[in-house]
């Protein structure tokens, strides 16, 4: 499931690379995708397979750091447990921004996704008695960039994603049984739909 998410990235950005096809404007996220002004939901999802293209080494930094965390998680939750996580935690990145930032903002990247890699990757780690230190050092300095002025960073996603990453890698550790399977499914909808109301602010609070 890895290398299939880099894969569809790369190739969105090979798309998104072509004149007259409009894929960057089709899939990026805005609050106002989801608001009274417009309702096109399926952008929470796919701001994540779209890069900055005025900057390669955004979507490569990106799909390095997916292709780290994702080889790690994989074999440890399973390919559909972290499917699950990754497009979970890129929704919680959205959501983030939905609260976080202007209404008129505009986001792309996969890193709400990749934050909530991170995020997850520590709380499983931590509960089950793993070293953290070094990841809470990479987590750091990777939030204190997201802060720099003129670096154009959506911090809002990554934080978004981080915390939406650790409840579900929380879900998981704490579900691990065989026995709890039927629950971490249900409480990974619920996480699901709790998002999905969450990043409809602008719907119940319209803008206009």
């Amino acid at each position: 499931m890895t290398y299939s998410l880099i894969g569809i990235t790369l190739a969105v950005f090979v798309l998104q690379l072509i004149p007259g096809l409009g894929v960057t404007n089709l899939l990026y996220f805005t609050p106002i995708a989801v608001s009274d002004i417009a309702l096109h939901p399926w952008r929470l999802i796919t701001t994540v397979f779209v890069h900055s293209t005025g900057l390669i080494f955004h979507v490569l930094l990106n799909m390095y750091t997916l292709w780290i965390f994702g080889q790690l998680l994989e074999g440890l939750l399973g390919r559909w447990r972290f499917l699950a996580l990754y497009l979970l935690s890129g929704l919680a990145g959205s959501v983030g921004v939905v609260w976080l930032s202007d209404q008129s903002a505009g986001v792309v990247g996969a890193s709400g996704a990749i934050f909530g890699l991170m995020g997850a990757f520590l709380v499983i780690q931590r509960r089950l008695g793993g070293q953290t230190t070094q990841l809470f050092v990479l987590l750091g300095i990777n939030l204190v960039i997201g802060f720099v002025p003129g670096l154009n960073i959506a911090w809002q996603a990554h934080l978004g994603g981080l915390l939406g990453g650790a409840l579900i890698g929380f879900i998981f550790v704490e579900t691990r049984k065989r026995s709890q399977q039927t629950l971490q499914t249900w409480l990974l909808v619920a996480v699901g739909i709790v998002l999905l109301l969450l990043s409809m602010r602008y719907v119940f609070l319209p803008i206009g």
